[in-house]
C-alpha cells in the first residue's frame, strides 16, 4: 500500500496526544527548537491530525532481529505531534528526553515510553539529509534500523505480532 492510501486509515482516532491544528509557524518554531529539518511525509501525516493513536493495523514495525519488546517487530502505538504539554508529550520534548534518557543526537523522537523509542535519526547526514528511522532501547543501549526514511517506515507498518 502507498503511502497516500495509508496516510487516510493511519490514525486510530482517539484523542490522546493529539495537538491543537498543525500551522505552518509551528512547523517553523519546531524546526527551530529542534535545529533540524521534519520530513515532509511526517508532516504530511500531522497536517491530517497532529499526533496521536496510530491504527491497529499499522502499530508495529517489523524488525531484523529480535529486540526486548518482541521477536521480530517494535510498537509504533502513536505519533507525537507538534505543540506543547498541556497536550501529551510533542516533538519539541526531544531535546529533553534525549538528554533525560542519555540518547544519542541529532534525533527527533517520534514515539516511545521512556525505556524504548522510535525516532528520526540524522546522525548519519545531519540536517541536510532525509533522516532514517531507528529503534532505540534506552535500557540496553540497542538500537535497531527500521527504516532509510520515514515514508518507507510508515509504508512498512503492520499490526503486532500479538494483536
Amino acid at each position: 500500500m502507498m503511502f497516500d492510501e495509508i496516510s487516510t486509515s493511519f490514525w486510530s482516532g482517539h484523542p490522546y496526544g493529539v495537538q491543537p491544528a498543525l500551522t505552518e509557524a509551528a512547523v517553523a518554531a519546531a524546526e527551530r527548537v529542534l535545529g533540524l529539518r521534519l520530513p515532509t511525509s511526517l508532516l504530511d501525516l500531522l497536517r491530517l491530525q497532529n499526533g496521536g493513536g496510530v491504527s491497529v493495523g499499522r502499530s508495529a514495525c517489523p524488525t531484523t532481529q529480535p529486540t526486548s519488546w518482541c521477536e521480530d517487530c517494535v510498537p509504533f502505538t502513536e505519533l507525537m505531534g507538534i505543540g506543547t504539554g498541556e497536550h501529551g508529550l510533542s516533538l519539541m520534548d526531544t531535546p529533553y528526553l534525549v538528554a533525560e534518557w542519555g540518547l544519542p543526537s541529532p534525533l527527533v523522537l517520534l514515539s516511545g515510553d521512556g525505556h524504548c523509542w522510535v525516532g528520526l535519526d540524522y546522525r548519519s547526514g545531519g540536517a541536510a539529509v532525509e533522516p532514517a528511522v531507528t529503534w532505540f532501547d534506552a535500557d540496553s543501549g540497542v538500537e535497531v534500523p527500521l527504516a532509510a526514511d520515514f515514508r518507507s517506515f510508515v509504508e512498512g507498518l503492520r499490526p503486532p505480532c500479538f494483536g
